[in-house]
């Protein structure tokens, strides 16, 4: 029998610049044993001395791009998801200060991406595709292009909840089945 799901969480971390929001996603290095070269939010599997979600995500954006947790305002969690590799990730979603010195973890992060907020909604930026996968027929699968990053699969269900509750958007059932 296969164990359960792992415990994870994620920072969706939002943060002021120019006088807007932005969020800030990480693109792995490429030699990484999953997610390689993919786009992500600062995040990992939980640890015994996390006390919450909210603990890991931060711990993890600490180690990951060098947020200190102290300077991440939490606003909330987003639905679970569960992932292809059997983690069940709860994205925290948080402000960190503007104009904040980010450290980037070279061995994990290539890259930090900042997206403004207003980005995602522009015309052109997401698309669905539905997929058959692992069983499941016509499972949704999201895309968000900034430039010439697309954002797709797990990153990409956490950022369409978010943008969901921001804008006020019923989500009419679409992230009913998980894989």
């Amino acid at each position: 029998m296969e164990a359960g799901p792992v415990p994870a969480a994620v920072l969706l971390p939002l943060f002021l610049k120019d006088g807007e929001y932005h969020i800030l996603f990480t693109k792995r290095t490429t030699h990484l044993t999953h997610h390689s070269g993919e786009i992500s939010f600062p995040g990992g599997r939980c640890e015994e001395s996390d006390r919450d979600s909210a603990d890991t995500a931060t711990r993890e954006a600490w180690e990951e791009v060098g947020i200190d947790p102290a300077d991440v305002e939490i606003l909330g969690e987003l639905d679970d998801c569960h992932s292809i590799h059997n983690y069940l990730v709860t994205p925290v979603v948080g402000i960190f200060p503007e104009n904040y010195t980010l450290t980037v973890n070279d061995a994990e992060i290539e890259r930090l991406i900042e997206v403004p907020l207003a980005h995602f909604s522009e015309p052109g930026v997401y698309r669905v595709e539905y997929w058959d996968h692992k069983g499941i027929k016509n499972y949704p699968m999201y895309f968000y292009l900034y430039g010439d990053d697309e954002i797709w699969g797990l990153t990409a269900r956490i950022l369409k909840n978010f943008l969901d509750v921001f804008w006020g958007v019923e989500q009419a059932g679409e992230e009913s089945e998980q894989f």
